[in-house]
């Protein structure tokens, strides 16, 4: 079985190729097809906020000797309270409730009940409030955020390229990404908090970094693509996907190996509290962003490039020249043959080229 290794090796020499440029109607077409449906169960279902956002009354029950959840439950409808009721469990011996905005009295009467449904004394449960104006000032600041984020990698990546086409390209794939993970906190419906918005925003920043890694190998193996004929810019494109493919994958995996443990240790552990909003959004987050780095972003940008005139006419001359060495001699047909399979790699260091490579000394002349 070849190892990872060897195949990074064999696609960044060329030897292997994963035919992504070749097959991007269909992962573009996918990537859009996502974005419907993450975008209409985000309209329909819609997200499910945080206290933090919506605003309420917040209960904690702590050195309870059972983390049940319908004791809360029971608790509350005793009390008179039964709408916007939302209990998890924090760690292994405290409880969470949240309710809607209620009054001193009804906060007293629920302290009580509480108190009494668990056992423990009513100085073990402790209330907070958060008024709507709160909730709306954080809505508001998480939503300027990512508007300020977005302006700032256009410029960013419209200056660094110096190709407008690779900014359109990358805030596609950031784009792709902010949609999977709106359609994921709507169809699971699990509470988006202040931890989930800077798990977004750390997701598409880190997103960006391999859509940039991926680019750079782009810009380099296209610069001054024009003055040669035997290939075009989307098969070059795609070398530079080959020899980023490890990397990326490599990056991604070392990066979601912490992130699935904080996931794991938030679920099983410490309940459902800030590391599992925050662990939930890293973790698809950074899946989709792998993914998008390799197979959206680049087929997005050999599209938006083959429309423009200039590599219309590239791609054009490259055909063209393709079919006059087809209809030549047997070397000629070779070359076409293996063409797609771009190989511009250097040999790798200790290979031996055999004698004939060799440099020959000149005969001394004898006297």
């Amino acid at each position: 079985m070849m190892s990872l290794s060897a195949l990074g090796r064999d696609l960044h020499s060329g030897q292997r190729s994963l035919n992504v440029i070749g097959l991007r109607k269909i992962f573009l077409g996918a990537a859009i097809s996502v974005m419907l449906i993450a975008g209409l169960a985000t309209a329909i279902l819609g997200i499910n906020p945080g206290i933090e956002f919506r605003g309420g009354s917040e209960f904690t029950v702590s050195n309870v000797s059972s983390t049940e959840q319908q004791p809360a439950y029971d608790a509350l409808k005793s009390a008179g309270v039964e709408q916007g009721v939302r209990v998890s469990t924090v760690g292994t011996s405290a409880v969470r409730v949240q309710t809607q905005q209620l009054g001193d009295s009804d906060t007293y009467r629920v302290n009580e009940a509480l108190a009494k449904a668990y056992g423990v004394s009513e100085a073990d449960v402790t209330s907070t409030f958060i008024g709507p104006a709160w909730g709306s000032g954080v809505t508001q600041k998480a939503l300027m955020s990512l508007g300020i984020f977005l302006l700032f990698v256009s410029l960013l990546m419209t200056i660094y390229f110096r190709n407008w086409r690779m900014a359109a390209a990358a805030l596609f794939a950031l784009m792709h990404d902010m949609f999977v993970l709106a359609g994921f906190f709507a169809l699971t419906q699990i509470e988006v908090s202040p931890a989930t918005v800077i798990g977004f925003l750390t997701i598409l920043a880190y997103s960006l970094y391999d859509t940039v890694v991926v680019f750079d190998k782009v810009r380099e193996l296209t610069k001054g693509y024009t003055a040669q004929y035997r290939f075009s810019f989307g098969e070059l494109v795609n070398l530079a996907v080959n020899q980023t493919f490890v990397r990326s994958i490599n990056t991604s995996v070392v990066a979601l190996l912490p992130v699935t443990s904080i996931l794991v240790i938030g679920t099983w552990l410490l309940g459902a509290g800030t590391l599992l909003d925050i662990a939930l959004a890293l973790f698809v987050g950074m899946i989709a962003g792998a993914f998008s780095s390799l197979f959206i972003a680049p087929p997005t940008l050999t599209w938006l490039h083959d429309r423009a005139k200039r590599g219309a006419e590239h791609n054009a001359a490259v055909q063209a020249r393709r079919a006059l060495q087809a209809e030549g001699s047997t070397e000629d047909k070779e070359h076409v043959a293996t063409a797609a399979a771009v190989r511009v790699a250097p040999m790798q260091s200790g290979e031996h080229k055999g004698q004939k490579a060799q440099p020959r000394r000149k005969p001394r002349s004898k006297r």
